[in-house]
């Protein structure tokens, strides 16, 4: 999911860290540092263990959504909210309200553009979705008559070769609508498959600058060139196939129902596939060529829909009677029975008919974590992994907290931190953090966006059954790029 980097005020602290006076939640006083901007090291205060606890908690109950029934936004949203009071609380005793106010908006911005291109791309697929694309592609690979093991490989091998240029999470939700409308109803298929496309999609991004944020974020960084991330394209493989291979054992050699009706793509359909293609193209090229955040091209893209929604609208009533004398011509009944349940085609109802659980849990997670990263978590943890362990150990380690913790601030604090490291090394993060979210459906963007897309279908506990196969996959990836580049871990620089 790229969105532009921004240098947060946590990274000041890393910086610049010193020793100063804390204020603690409930009066509590305890030395602690702070950083010559002024903002507090709340790591060992009674308001950042406070903040832990809400925050695990909240991701507990996140966890226990199938059982609960209640939707994931909502805990992350109120310990987001708590988090952030609990900061502003102890700045304003300790006189710098504007610390925690600037950090705030930081956060938000950060946010604010990951919820736009996850809008955009919601917005196509529901109007993808409306003009029948999913429908009529479903029909076709019955009527090939592909099994289900085969749409398990089809599916999972697309998400790995597409997500490259158009983003793990956009990937991911594609594909997770066709394999909805193939395998309607079968839930243990869907599981599934599901799993596979979120590991094939973040395998994929993860060897692309515009695969995932964070292969975004170490280019931007001028850690790694652009063409050496292709380096990274066996291991990714790797990560992909191991887990794959082991749960296409268990998929049943059988094919879906066949689907009796015709299905007929509804006026625009191609155009707006045309469209999307075109929205990608115009976010990639804002940033490899302006250097502008991607989302200002996922934007764009949102108005070409608009406008082509527009042009729908005014030349719905000329096309209908061009296809009523066609079919009354052709004697087709079937479909001049169909033209009077025509209606106009609304963008905005398109944009309504997002998954917007998933958007505002989004914004509790980002939040949340934003917030304990202010607080000084995040460059406790980095500082601790990269002096007190070897880099090879605390870049794993690394790809393992992101399955939990979202790996955009893990990155964040690595490349803050800056710690001296090998040219492999830090395509090592680069790895680890691209493809350990695969462990957990929350691990990731992309299953976050496919638990709320395909709801009761592809669920937390459904993807942590398989999460072993998904770690061996991940220890075979480390191995391959430690065997394959080891001439890159070498030398520093």
């Amino acid at each position: 999911m790229p969105i532009g980097y921004h240098d947060p005020v946590w990274s000041r602290y890393l910086r610049r860290p010193g020793t100063l006076l804390l204020v603690s939640l409930l009066g509590f006083a305890s030395p602690a540092a702070q950083a010559a901007t002024g903002s507090l090291d709340l790591t060992n205060s009674a308001a950042g263990f406070f903040a832990l606890f809400l925050f695990v908690l909240a991701y507990a109950l996140v966890m226990c959504e199938e059982k609960l029934h209640m939707r994931k936004s909502k805990p992350v949203l109120v310990a987001a909210g708590i988090i952030w009071a609990v900061i502003g609380w102890v700045y304003v005793q300790a006189g710098m309200p504007d610390e925690a106010e600037h950090a705030f908006r930081e956060t938000l911005l950060e946010f604010s553009e990951l919820m736009l291109f996850l809008l955009v791309a919601m917005t196509y697929i529901n109007a993808m979705e409306e003009r029948r694309v999913f429908d009529a592609l479903r029909t076709w690979m019955t009527r090939k008559g592909f099994s289900y093991r085969q749409l398990f490989w089809l599916t999972g091998g697309l998400a790995f070769v597409i997500s490259p240029v158009a983003d793990n999470l956009t990937t991911a939700m594609l594909m997770c609508a066709v394999v909805i409308k193939v395998a309607e109803g079968d839930k243990r298929f869907i599981n599934l498959a599901c799993i596979n496309i979120v590991v094939a999609a973040n395998a994929g991004g993860a060897f692309s600058p515009f695969g995932d944020i964070t292969t975004l974020m170490v280019w931007q960084a001028g850690m790694v060139k652009f063409y050496e991330f292709f380096a990274l394209l066996v291991p990714s493989l790797v990560n992909f196939l191991v887990p794959a291979v082991a749960m296409s054992l268990f998929i049943g050699n059988r094919t879906p129902e066949g689907i009796e009706e015709e299905i007929d793509l509804k006026r625009g359909a191609r155009r707006i596939i045309l469209l999307f293609l075109l929205t990608v193209a115009t976010a990639v090229a804002c940033h490899s060529l302006l250097h502008l955040p991607p989302v200002l091209g996922m934007m764009t893209g949102l108005g070409y829909l608009q406008f082509f929604g527009y042009y729908l609208r005014r030349t719905l009533p000329r096309s209908l009677e061009r296809k009523r004398e066609r079919y009354v011509r052709d004697g087709d009944e079937r479909r001049l029975a169909q033209l009077g349940g025509v209606v106009p085609f609304d963008v905005f109802n398109r944009i309504a008919r997002s998954e917007w659980d998933t958007l505002l849990f989004f914004y509790g997670v980002v939040m949340c974590v934003g917030g304990l990263g202010f607080m000084g978590y995040l460059g406790l943890l980095s500082d601790t992994l990269y002096q007190g362990w070897d880099a090879t150990w605390a870049n794993i380690a690394l790809g393992l907290v992101s399955a939990v913790v979202d790996n955009i601030p893990v990155m964040f604090a690595v490349l803050t931190m800056q710690p001296e490291m090998s040219h492999g090394h830090w395509l090592l993060i680069t790895l680890t953090a691209g493809v350990g979210g695969s462990l957990l459906s929350i691990g990731s963007a992309a299953g976050v966006a496919l638990m709320g897309q395909a709801r009761g279908y592809y669920t937390f506990v459904g993807h942590l059954r398989w999460t072993p196969v998904i770690a061996l996959g991940y220890a075979a990836s480390i191995a391959a790029h430690l065997w394959l580049n080891a001439d890159s871990f070498r030398a520093f620089g």
